[in-house]
């Protein structure tokens, strides 16, 4: 099966919460954004990751906005289920800006980045790094991609939500940055079944396709109904 969750910051604590339960050998988990266990390349971190190669699932993450990405932009890059990825260690991938991916026979479309909204607490290039900003081409590369499915994708998994769940997500205006309309696009263009998206730390569903995860491990074939929108 597939699992969704969110943000997790380099906390090790989160695969040991009750939900990552539902994950037994072969599934996969993805994560929208903020992995966070490639930061200060500290034997703590390293330790860290070989927890979760001990794991018997996948974890599969799109890049947020705390990540170092000399680390991760350095790493390997291979082909996983279809499309390009950073491998990470052996259940470890990053999926990468633009491209889609077919798990269990299911397309998702990945596509990391965004803005952070604690820049005066951060600093370059020691714990902020501009490429969490997604450029020009990386856009045009996911609408170039998005066209060869014929805008027809099963899942959406992001780190920013579209423009249009800002005000309802309590995000400010000022962080309205150009992929947010590149993903207002997608919302116009695409069909699509679900999109899930962190960055706000909320649990919430938004109707009709939306999906903010933070903690939470979701299904991905999880019923409007199972989560709340309150």
């Amino acid at each position: 099966m597939v699992f969704v969750t969110g943000d997790l910051h380099g906390e090790w604590e989160r695969f040991r919460a009750r939900g990552m339960r539902q994950l037994h050998r072969g599934d996969t988990l993805l994560v929208c954004g903020d992995f966070g266990f490639l930061w200060n390349g500290s034997k703590r971190e390293t330790a860290l990751l070989r927890k979760i190669e001990s794991l018997p699932f996948t974890v599969a993450f799109v890049d947020g906005c705390h990540e170092n990405f000399d680390l991760l932009l350095a790493l390997p890059v291979e082909e996983w289920n279809g499309a390009p990825v950073h491998r990470v260690g052996k259940n470890i991938v990053h999926l990468m800006r633009g491209e889609v991916y077919t798990i269990e026979e299911h397309t998702y479309f990945a596509f990391g980045g965004g803005h952070s909204g604690d820049l005066e607490f951060r600093d370059e290039p020691n714990s902020w790094w501009e490429q969490e900003r997604p450029t020009r081409e990386e856009i045009q590369h996911g609408m170039d991609t998005l066209q060869a499915y014929d805008n027809n994708i099963d899942y959406i998994i992001t780190h920013e939500p579209p423009a249009l769940l800002k005000d309802c997500l309590g995000v400010p205006d000022s962080e309205h940055v150009e992929v947010h309309r590149f993903f207002e696009d997608i919302v116009k263009a695409c069909i699509y079944r679900k999109w899930f998206f962190g960055k706000c730390h909320l649990n919430k569903y938004i109707p009709v396709k939306f999906y903010a995860v933070f903690d939470v491990v979701l299904p991905v074939t999880i019923r409007s109904t199972e989560m709340g929108s309150d």
